[in-house]
């Protein structure tokens, strides 16, 4: 079998000509990560946040940069920072694609930091106390928005230019294939809305080589694999086969040779839930990660029990906020939508584990019944009235704080 595999790539070497202009880039572009992009984004916001906190205090002459006054400020800036993470991750300040749209995420960003400076000035004790003067009360909620604004019209004009995006290879052009692609909003070929590139499709089915799927051309089969990674020079190369015994063995010979080459392998499921937060459980592939030589980022053991220990501590204050919301959603949707608190569904998390997340229930009961999980569309006949003020409020997903604290999810969405 090796044999064959090897005599079909040498006679591979001059692929037929396809009716789409091949990407010949070097890997010289930056080529950006979701997650990359994300922790940019997060750090220049705390950055201008900060800085708006730094101007506010010197204006006020209560800070100085020598001496004890320095250091006795700095709980005042920890709790800002603080208080801006968790307003973000409840309010989804990290959509890429929203960020991507200058006047979307500033207006969103701002209005964030106006209310987050606002809330942080009401603080007592871990916060500056509230100044003499009634003109520096606003003084940090409009400094705060003025420089996130600023940071955010930045962002969307340079980080989202195709410079740096990263160039993706797909194996598999079926339905997980199809899905990914309209995840990545490449259907429509939107460039800067997402931090990747589709440069092609790689299947075996005949009737597909050099179509187009979902806007996007098949390149060749499991034969042309190697040679195709090696004229593109993908970033990444994503395999949209969700089970492992699909996998030929020359694909897997072709996959494992691109691994060499440097270039990372990551399945569809774990794109598909970086760029949306979700993983529909036929997409998930549960035997693919033991199959496939899967890249996954080494993480500093010291990191992970940090980042574990702020999520306990956040979800139990989510919880207890959960508590007292619980009363009054119960008696609304009593009245207007009778039937079950809470609503569950399968998700995927870290290493292909199913788990049920958990959130207020925002549609009529079985909803899904005959046409399984679907998304919900704009003005989706089947959300309640109590469900639209939820899912707009996003008070809907306050019990998922009961998934993050028993370890099934993260802050930043499921694992």
């Amino acid at each position: 079998m090796q044999s064959d595999f090897f005599e079909h790539t040498k006679s591979s070497e001059h692929l037929p000509a396809v009716p789409f202009p091949l990407q010949k880039l070097g890997r010289g572009g930056l080529g950006l990560k979701i997650s990359e992009r994300r922790l940019i984004l997060a750090l220049g916001d705390i950055v201008m946040i900060n800085a708006a906190l730094t101007v506010y205090l010197l204006v006020q002459g209560r800070l100085s940069f020598t001496g004890d006054l320095l250091w006795d400020r700095v709980p005042w800036f920890i709790t800002l920072t603080v208080m801006w993470l968790i307003a973000g991750t409840f309010f989804d300040n990290y959509d890429l694609s929203r960020a991507a749209k200058s006047i979307e995420s500033a207006a969103m960003a701002g209005s964030l930091a106006m209310l987050v400076g606002g809330v942080y000035l009401l603080t007592p004790r871990l916060t500056p106390f509230l100044p003499d003067r009634r003109l520096f009360i606003f003084l940090l909620p409009l400094l705060a928005a003025a420089f996130v604004i600023f940071w955010r019209a930045a962002y969307a004009n340079f980080i989202t230019q195709p410079t740096f995006q990263r160039r993706l290879l797909i194996i598999g052009a079926g339905q997980s294939g199809e899905a990914l692609v309209n995840a990545l909003g490449a259907k429509d070929r939107r460039e800067g809305e997402t931090a990747y590139n589709i440069v092609g499709f790689i299947d075996d089915e005949p009737d597909k080589l050099n179509q187009l799927v979902a806007n996007v051309p098949v390149l060749g089969n499991r034969y042309d694999l190697l040679n195709l990674a090696r004229r593109l020079q993908p970033d990444e190369i994503v395999v949209a086969i969700t089970h492992g015994h699909l996998i030929h063995p020359n694909l897997f010979k072709a996959v494992l040779d691109c691994r060499e080459m440097g270039i990372p392998i990551t399945t569809m499921a774990h794109l598909y839930e970086d760029l949306t937060g979700r993983v529909p459980v036929e997409h998930a592939g549960h035997d693919l990660q033991v199959v496939m030589p899967i890249n996954r980022p080494a993480s500093h053991r010291l990191y992970l029990a940090v980042r574990r220990a702020i999520e306990v501590v956040v979800a139990l204050l989510g919880c207890l906020q959960l508590l007292l919301v619980i009363p009054f959603v119960w008696l609304a949707n009593r009245f207007s939508a009778p039937g079950d608190l809470f609503y569950r569904q399968e998700r995927v998390g870290e290493g292909g584990r199913v788990f049920n997340v958990i959130k207020f229930r925002s549609m009529i009961m079985n909803a899904e019944q005959g046409t399984g999980a679907v998304f919900a569309q704009k003005n989706d006949d089947r959300i309640t009235p109590v469900g639209r003020f939820l899912r707009k409020t996003r008070l809907d997903e306050l019990p998922q704080f009961w998934n993050v604290l028993k370890g099934e999810m993260s802050l930043i969405g499921p694992r």
